[in-house]
């Protein structure tokens, strides 16, 4: 289990660095993020979408059984990891902008302090997804980071740029972003660390973590791509939404 928990450390230290490295880029190069953003939204959505019911959803039947009953409870954790993060979102003011320009989404600064705490709660329990990922087995480890790193990419941009029109230094910023981020390590060690001790995690993570992926790809990410005038504009985001969903199915043939 060793190999296991440095596959879960590196997986979530990946996370936190790549949305680091796309928020240099922002800084050189904010008008190519700027042209390019929405893409990187629709690909996560789709590689949300395809995560939670080509990988999460059949490991979590695979390992609940088949009978009638087990795939309800499945389907009632999925359900219940949906209203999670839509109460998080609703009452907490957990959500996250994924455009660069924040005329519409920027917030006063006690909210920007609030939007650290929740994006580090919300980074933590990304850990714990990957942790109950590789657990289950490996290439739905890798399923699953590739998953949350699509996602994490156009967040953490979008939540830097909140940091940074709100009045924070762009170093300040970066440094508390990237900080925010590491939480994700601390959550893939405490998840490896519980599910050795407490059985039945691994099996409520699973379809929970679905849950999470359907939700965040409904509510964050589509309303960002689905309103677009230009029809050209919309089947371009469209076929790289497939795309997202293509690549979580290439991973999977591959398993």
């Amino acid at each position: 289990m060793t190999n296991i928990l440095g596959l879960i450390i590196i997986s979530t230290f990946l996370t936190s660095a790549i949305a680091l490295i796309g928020i240099i880029i922002l800084i050189f190069q904010k008008r190519l993020l700027n042209e390019r953003v929405l893409s990187l939204v629709s690909l996560a959505a789709g590689g949300m979408m395809g995560g939670a019911f080509l990988h999460l959803l059949p490991e979590a039947i695979l390992k609940g059984g088949c009978a009638e009953g087990k795939i309800f409870i499945i389907f009632l954790e999925m359900i219940f990891g949906f209203c999670v993060f839509f109460i998080a979102e609703q009452f907490l003011r957990w959500h996250h902008c994924h455009r660069i320009e924040h005329k519409d989404c920027s917030a006063p600064q006690p909210l920007v302090y609030l939007a650290l705490v929740s994006d580090s709660v919300h980074n933590f329990i990304d850990g714990l997804i990957i942790a109950a990922a590789f657990i289950s087995n490996i290439p739905l480890g890798i399923a699953t980071t590739f998953a949350v790193i699509l996602h994490e990419v156009p967040q953490e941009l979008g939540d830097f740029g909140v940091l940074v029109y709100s009045g924070l230094s762009i170093t300040k910023a970066l440094i508390l972003n990237f900080f925010s981020g590491l939480i994700a390590v601390f959550g893939g060690i405490l998840g490896f660390l519980l599910m050795q001790r407490i059985e039945g995690v691994v099996a409520f993570l699973l379809p929970f973590a679905a849950g999470h992926f359907i939700y965040l790809a409904a509510s964050d990410l589509i309303p960002e791509i689905k309103h677009k005038e230009k029809l050209k504009i919309s089947l371009v985001q469209f076929f790289v939404f497939l795309i997202g969903i293509g690549l979580m199915l290439a991973i999977k043939l591959i398993d």
